[in-house]
């Protein structure tokens, strides 16, 4: 009977480790060749109301996103498999969590208040729509890489009990091929841009050579907190080996970032 429990364990741990194995496998990396992206043309600067169309074999509108401001909307854009029947079918999570925080009594719904959040796999451009004026134009002129779109929360937010709204965009990107492998990837570096409401101003936020990690929220003075690693060998790749930093970006006045340590 041992024998056979040992053989029945034994059998188990392998369906797991093939099955394991099939997961990892079937995980691709998110991944634009410089030498495809020119397959995007000049489609992506005509007006929605010229009949704007976009190379399906590259790439797919997926969603439009509510901002809030009545007139702004913005629409998430895919790299996509042609031979896929998913295209049009990722799933956009935002940060609207109803967060309270019980001390101070302060009810915002978002992870920065005022800010909702899309995390990005495989997001290769954002198109600014105006419904005034029936335009469309895009934050990036070529694909790009794109892992969190930061942007004006539809539902009203507050703090300290005050109504808050924002009235610009931050996008976290990998948007060039800085290790010269002919690849934009994750191996690059990831950089920050502000771009304001009408998207006719972009502004980049840290300085040459750094790399965006991760970044926090601190209430008390409405700042994001960005981490950061300098590519201090100069070869275009954040390595873990090279020093951290920790910049500093006040939410009511976004342009001016810092240095802290």
């Amino acid at each position: 009977m041992r024998i056979f429990n040992r053989v029945g364990v034994l059998f188990a741990i392998l369906i797991m480790l093939f099955a394991s194995c099939r997961n990892n496998a079937s995980k691709k990396e998110e991944v634009l060749n410089i030498a495809d992206l020119h397959q995007f043309g000049d489609s992506l600067t005509h007006s929605i109301a010229g009949n704007t169309t976009f190379n399906q074999v590259v790439s797919s509108p997926n969603t439009v996103l509510l901002t809030g401001s009545d007139r702004f909307r913005l629409l998430t854009i895919y790299k996509v498999n042609p031979k896929s029947d998913r295209n049009i079918q990722f799933y956009e999570g935002t940060s609207y969590n109803s967060y309270k925080d019980i001390e101070e009594d302060d009810d915002f719904k978002y992870f920065m208040p005022g800010m909702d959040i899309i995390n990005g796999y495989n997001l290769v451009n954002i198109g600014h729509y105006d419904v005034e004026k029936d335009t469309l134009t895009y934050f990036f002129q070529k694909p790009v890489l794109i892992k969190t779109l930061y942007f004006p929360g539809v539902k009203q937010d507050s703090l300290y009990q005050k109504p808050v709204s924002r009235n610009y965009y931050i996008v976290s990107v990998y948007d060039e091929d800085t290790n010269n492998d002919s690849l934009i990837n994750k191996r690059d570096l990831r950089r920050m841009y502000h771009f304001d409401e009408n998207n006719s101003r972009k502004t980049r936020l840290l300085p040459p050579g750094y790399s965006a990690i991760k970044s926090s929220y601190d209430y008390k003075n409405d700042a994001m907190y960005i981490y950061v690693r300098f590519d201090e060998n100069g070869n275009g790749i954040p390595e873990k080996n090279e020093p951290v930093s920790i910049f500093m970006l006040r939410l009511n006045d976004p342009i001016r970032i810092r240095k802290i340590i």
